[in-house]
C-alpha cells in the first residue's frame, strides 16, 4: 500500500479487502509480513487460501 495514501482511505481499502476476501489477516499480510518480496498478487493468493476454523 502506498505510504502516502491518507489513513482514512487506507482504512476503507483494508475494510473492503477484508469483506471481499473474508480474511481477517489481510492487513497483516500487507503491513507486517516478513517477506519483503510479497507482491499484491501473493497477498491476494494468501488471503484467498485462508480457511476459518470451524467450531
Amino acid at each position: 500500500m502506498n505510504p502516502e495514501t491518507p489513513e482514512e482511505e487506507s482504512s476503507q481499502i483494508l475494510a473492503t479487502l477484508e469483506r471481499g476476501l473474508a480474511c481477517p489477516h489481510i492487513s497483516d499480510y500487507i503491513c507486517w509480513d516478513p517477506d519483503p518480496k510479497l507482491t499484491p498478487e501473493k497477498v491476494v493468493d494468501r488471503a484467498l487460501a485462508y480457511k476459518p476454523i470451524v467450531l
